[in-house]
């Protein structure tokens, strides 16, 4: 398939997750200059009954009491048409159009509250946006790293599960304290104790290994984090996932330490995800540039977006060049996932939410196909990207998705 070709099908797999639900009846759009002695007219050519409206308020009140009569809003030239069988639609869609006063005539559809997407009781936004929910794999036999925080290992949701973890902090243990970590780990390849509740976990059945190497303060020296990466290499993970970074001035370059690193992996056959960073002020008008360790060459440099697909306030952008350019986006406002006891679930937002989001895809698309592995992976997740309407230097190919 042509990059054209595969870019239409992207865009119609967004498209159809948040396609509008038809509510059954019509909406007629009268010609400009048609009265209503014409309006009512036309209906009643079309063998339906019709009463003018003069009051808008009304509407739902005379359609509830009316369900067999058309209500038409003369003053705005438009009516609505009861609700009907789907083959009765079409057939009054056909004979209306016939009609002189009415320049066109459509289903009526369903408008929500909230935007596009948005967690429901059997998956988060996320996985819906990225079409993970209705992916068929589930990283099974996938090797993921979460480098971070650690891991709550009391909680329900990984108590039971064949987690490898080290902690590369002097005088800590994995166990997660901040919640940053099991929080990131979660979104990656979480999966609820309670087969019944919601799913929030992109890849749920990869094997997690979970790197400790940030503090329980959520900060981590460059050795710990280097280290870090080198053990999941070595351990043979297909993805490593780091919601770490800092910030970078204008003009400046990458760290050659990262490179260097990241390009041992993908020669290993290991791809390095990482967060853009959340130093944006995209309302005043500020636009960060992507943070160390996402602006290195070699690694995949995430942005975030909210639930209406549009970049995130805070998410850094491709300013400087030289690997400094955003690779993908994925959900990062509102995203649902497991946070260490007590609380054990929440909310967060930040390109460190929306980072997991494209390493569990990764682990998806790694189960899909053995030789997609290192710069191969890579290239399938931005070949697969759905487009969003904003620019490159925001999304980079666009939205990350999962394959079908």
């Amino acid at each position: 398939m042509s990059d054209s070709g595969r870019e239409e099908v992207q865009i119609d797999v967004l498209l159809d997750r948040q396609r509008p639900v038809p509510t059954g009846g019509l909406v007629v759009v009268f010609r400009e200059g048609a009265g209503a002695t014409a309006q009512i007219g036309a209906l009643e050519a079309g063998g339906l009954r019709a009463t003018s409206l003069s009051v808008i308020a009304d509407l739902t009140d005379f359609m509830s009491a009316e369900r067999e009569v058309c209500a038409v809003l003369t003053d705005l030239g438009v009516a609505f048409v009861p609700d009907c069988a789907p083959g009765r639609a079409e057939e009054l869609m056909g004979m209306l159009g016939r009609q002189e006063a009415i320049a066109d005539t459509r289903p009526e559809f369903y408008l929500f509250a909230t935007a596009p997407f948005q967690d429901t009781a059997e998956r988060t936004w996320g996985l819906a946006a990225t079409g993970a929910f209705e992916s068929r794999f589930t990283g099974e036999g996938i090797k993921l790293a979460v480098l971070d925080t650690g891991l709550d290992l009391q909680h329900p949701d990984y108590s039971g599960r064949n987690v490898i973890s080290r902690s590369f902090v002097p005088d800590e243990a994995v166990d997660d304290l901040q919640g940053h970590g099991t929080h990131c780990a979660g979104t990656a390849a979480g999966r609820s104790a309670d087969p019944a509740a919601l799913r929030y976990g992109v890849a749920p059945q990869a094997d997690l290994y979970i790197g400790k190497v940030l503090n329980n303060r959520g900060a981590g020296r460059e050795r710990d984090i280097l280290a870090g990466m080198a053990w999941a290499v070595a351990e043979g993970c297909a993805v490593l996932s780091l919601s770490l970074g800092a910030a970078v001035r204008r003009g400046e370059t990458f760290n050659t330490l990262y490179e260097r690193e990241a390009q041992a992996a993908l020669n290993a056959g290991s791809l390095i995800v990482a967060a853009a960073g959340n130093e944006s002020s995209r309302e005043a008008g500020y636009i960060a540039p992507v943070g160390s360790p996402a602006n290195a060459p070699s690694i995949l440099a995430v942005a975030a977006v909210d639930q209406a697909l549009e970049v995130a306030e805070f998410s850094s952008g491709g300013i400087n060049g030289d690997g400094g350019e955003v690779d993908l986006a994925a959900p990062g406002v509102g995203v649902f996932s497991s946070l260490p006891l007590p609380r054990e679930y929440g909310s967060l937002r930040g390109t460190s939410m929306a980072c997991p989001h494209v390493a569990g895809c990764a682990a998806l698309w790694a189960q899909s196909d053995p030789a997609l592995r290192g710069r191969a992976l890579w290239d399938r997740l931005l070949s697969t990207a759905a487009p969003l309407s904003a620019s490159e230097r925001d999304v980079g190919r666009g939205l990350v998705q999962a394959p079908a």
